[in-house]
């Protein structure tokens, strides 16, 4: 089966590739073909990216009734042989008012086993309270991490990859990552194009020389757009309208993931 012709089972595979399920000899013919086809390597990377996003992740968990119980029990048990070990070590009285010692002895140890339940309850609140603010903290970051719909990697003339492109619209951005060793001439700009395939190229924007990236872009300027390309343009680009002027230094295809 021609991988790259099912993005369906290619989502699969860089999912279970990146959660470390994928093992043995299914995990080396993956990385085969990742090293061999900038769209494999491409759903690895974005795979990778979001299982680093959730790694701290935390599912909520509420703890049995048993679990404040047997903390309960074992508060009163410890509180109470503190009192006998107390008792045991204390000289022995005349008889005269034994019993009224006694009394007051273990009246102690009764209340300090009820302050300690107290106390175990106070702070099992406290921590179940701050798991709770954790959780939702954690829910928010999550639901602001990109949900990247499109994909592309940009080869140079020798097919090696140079530039991630990904699109998340809900944000209405574009991310591009320097993943070459490529860098511009400090009187040159980098400038990304789509390439429709009907008219003339659209530009997306004029590359700053950060390694990492974001340009803003509506659905519409990358939807069925099966390409994108960079050139390499005077300091500050073009006009979208003249097109690329420069040499086309990188290219690939756009794809749209399907889950």
């Amino acid at each position: 089966m021609n991988l790259l012709q099912n993005p369906e089972l290619l989502d699969q595979l860089a999912s279970a590739y990146a959660l470390g399920t994928l093992r043995g000899g299914a995990r080396r013919r993956f990385e085969t073909l990742a090293r061999e086809h900038a769209p494999v390597r491409a759903a690895a990377l974005i795979w990778q990216s979001r299982v680093a996003g959730m790694n701290e992740l935390q599912a909520p968990t509420e703890p049995a009734p048993a679990v404040w119980t047997r903390i309960d029990n074992l508060v009163r048990a410890e509180s109470e042989q503190q009192a006998m070990a107390a008792a045991r070590a204390t000289p022995a009285q005349p008889e005269t008012g034994g019993w009224l010692r006694s009394l007051m002895l273990w009246r102690g140890a009764a209340g300090a086993g009820a302050l300690a339940t107290v106390l175990a309850v106070v702070t099992a609140v406290g921590v179940r309270d701050r798991m709770g603010e954790q959780i939702g903290e954690l829910q928010a970051k999550l639901e602001s991490q990109p949900q990247i719909e499109y994909v592309a990697v940009l080869n140079d003339d020798q097919s090696s990859a140079s530039m991630l492109v990904t699109f998340d619209p809900n944000s209405k951005r574009l991310t591009l990552q320097r993943v070459g060793g490529f860098q511009e001439a400090s009187d040159k700009s980098l400038q990304l194009w789509a390439l429709p395939p009907e008219g003339g190229p659209r530009s997306l924007g004029v590359l700053s020389r950060d390694k990492l990236l974001q340009l803003v872009a509506g659905e519409n300027d990358v939807r069925e757009v099966p390409t994108l390309a960079i050139s390499l343009e005077p300091k500050g680009g073009v006009p979208s309208e003249t097109g690329p002027t420069g040499p086309v230094l990188f290219k690939g295809a756009l794809i749209q993931k399907m889950l």
